[in-house]
């Protein structure tokens, strides 16, 4: 926190930090790096009146605001490690994470505010908390002005906060010191929680906002991104008040009130850099350009896209439509185990060629390489392989918490001596790299990462449902859509019902955002003879390739293939008419 607040204190005290967008349009805040180091002193003083040490996990779920920040920050500054847990997960995604890492403590918001519409935060703690036997306390903020109930374990921030003393001695910390901890989803079995470091972590996250963005003193940065993700950590929260910059936090959605927010925002805070997700652009892009035409972008220098590959047609709206043609637009490839942007358009030499789509050019100090089937590296140019990273960079994850040998085999052992991505790409005549997707059973919704495991470990919690089998399908806006294949015990009249179901435990056992889109009722699931589901054939018949099944003879009984196909047209067709 010294980093990212006390020199910037010292200097410019009067500089602003943070502008947080509320949900309610038009009345932003303004948070100088000052107020900012105020309010972290006096939250982590809380914290250690209450028994937070050196060492000891908390969870934080709140929406996007400056106190969510000085959260993350006041564990940094008395060397606790913060886990932020995004504010849409469920009960229990929340308690899983807390038991996982061990917290002590959660904070909090009563409740929280997006797209107008109110958020129990709380009551989900509430929920959360009783199975978790570790937490002491739990700090309870005021974003709007309804009571919640309050148990023994809560206390009242703002009050506490008020009370407290604004000097906290940061706590000396070694560089190898974990600074917080994040969970991601793996392709199988339940969310990692990745770890990353103090000194590593910060110097990697500050110098990518600073070359990948041409970040410029007395630029007001715009990451829309939530603190959920690592994103927000490392694009609204670490890398810009590192390089003492004015960092956007946006509360709200794309589409409230309308779909011109975005652009209203990049006029009234004369946003210089908009750093978004391709999810977002899709969906914007439907509503037409006069949403965006309405509004004065001329402050816009930068465009960054995050999350997932962006396609063509959403690139050339965002550079054409949003930029006017005039910005750089950086289509950044990089995952919560880099720390940050690892292949990105920017920096190259002035004025350097950038292709729509393409992440194309390696930052300073990393070394991809492509591999083949049998773990050779492939030379050359105009070829695709497996995405690896050939030495490490600073930012890199360093562990999985309380699983080190799951690191090693998620990362290390597919290509020994090279960190193994997940991900496929090309890379150019030229040389430059496009990332091709996943090479496992994850999937992107809506920027979203999520293993197919996750969703199907929680539909196989319904009595009636004795198999799943979930894919990954083309979506128009989502990026990727989840597609579930579900076997029912007994021909039954309900199977709307038992679908409705479905989509209700998968909502409380993840998020509503990995509900699947489509859930097809079939006789069985194609598998090996060693019983191993084979979802290779069931994504070629959701993206309608059913001509090219490829190999099949693995198969225990072939003929379970044209059996899927005829309920899936069969589906089709209903859901056309």
């Amino acid at each position: 926190t010294v980093n990212c607040l006390d020199q910037h204190v010292e200097n410019s005290p009067n500089r602003v930090a943070l502008i947080w967008e509320r949900d309610e349009p038009g009345t932003a805040v303004h948070v100088t790096y000052r107020e900012l180091l105020d309010l972290t002193c006096r939250l982590a003083n809380i914290l250690k009146k209450y028994g937070i040490q050196k060492g000891d996990r908390v969870a934080i779920y709140m929406s996007v605001s400056p106190l969510s920040v000085a959260a993350m920050l006041a564990c940094a500054r008395i060397g606790a490690v913060h886990t932020v847990v995004f504010a849409g997960f469920s009960a229990e995604s929340l308690a899983g994470r807390i038991m996982d890492s061990g917290c002590k403590a959660v904070i909090t918001y009563n409740q929280g505010v997006r797209g107008g519409r109110t958020i129990e935060l709380k009551t989900t703690v509430d929920e959360a908390v009783k199975n978790c036997p570790s937490i002491k306390h739990v700090f309870v903020a005021q974003r709007t002005d309804n009571e919640v109930q309050m148990g023994d374990r809560d206390i009242p921030l703002e009050e506490e906060m008020s009370k407290a003393d604004s000097f906290c001695t940061p706590e000396s910390m070694d560089s190898e010191d974990v600074l917080f901890m994040l969970y991601t989803s793996g392709s199988t079995g339940k969310p990692k929680g990745i770890v990353h470091t103090q000194a590593g972590y910060l110097l990697y996250a500050a110098l990518t906002h600073k070359y990948v963005f041409d970040y410029q003193q007395g630029d007001v940065f715009g990451c829309v991104a939530d603190i959920g993700w690592i994103t927000g950590h490392s694009y609204v929260v670490y890398g810009p008040l590192c390089n003492g910059a004015t960092s956007v936090l946006f509360e709200s959605t794309p589409v409230y009130p309308d779909p011109g927010r975005y652009w209203e925002v990049v006029q009234r805070l004369k946003i210089n850099q908009f750093y978004g997700a391709p999810t977002a652009i899709r969906l914007l892009l439907n509503y037409g350009e006069e949403w965006v035409k309405k509004y004065d972008r001329s402050s816009l220098k930068v465009l960054g896209s995050v999350g997932e590959p962006i396609n063509k047609e959403a690139w050339q709206w965002f550079y054409q439509v949003v930029g006017e043609g005039r910005c750089a637009l950086v289509d950044t490839w990089w995952q919560t185990e880099t720390g940050g942007i690892c292949i990105a358009p920017r920096p190259s030499e002035e004025r350097a060629e950038i292709i729509p789509a393409m992440a194309m050019r390696p930052f300073f100090g990393i070394v991809p390489v492509l591999m083949d089937e049998n773990g050779e590296v492939i030379e050359g140019n105009d070829v695709s392989g497996a995405l690896c990273i050939a030495q490490p960079w600073p930012g890199m994850a360093r562990t999985i918490h309380g699983d080190h040998q799951r690191f090693i085999d998620a990362y290390f052992k597919a290509y020994p001596g090279y960190y193994f991505t997940g991900d496929g790409a090309y890379r150019s005549q030229k040389g430059y790299y496009q990332i091709t997707g996943r090479m496992d059973d994850i999937i992107n919704i809506s920027g979203h990462r999520l293993g197919t495991a996750e969703i199907e470990d929680a539909m196989a919690d319904h009595p009636e449902v004795p198999e799943t089998a979930v894919v990954g399908y083309p979506h128009k806006i989502k990026g990727e859509g989840a597609f579930a294949f579900i076997v029912l015990k007994e021909q039954t009249a309900h199977v709307d019902h038992i679908k409705e179901e479905l989509k209700t435990i998968v909502a409380s056992k993840i998020a509503k955002y990995a509900v699947p889109d489509h859930i097809l009722v079939v006789k069985r699931l194609p598998k090996t003879r060693s019983g191993k589901i084979m979802r290779r054939l069931l994504r070629k018949v959701v993206t309608d390739q059913s001509s090219n099944m490829g190999d099949v003879t693995t198969l225990d009984d072939p003929s379970v293939v044209k059996e899927i196909l005829d309920a899936y047209q069969k589906y089709k067709e209903k859901s056309s008419s």
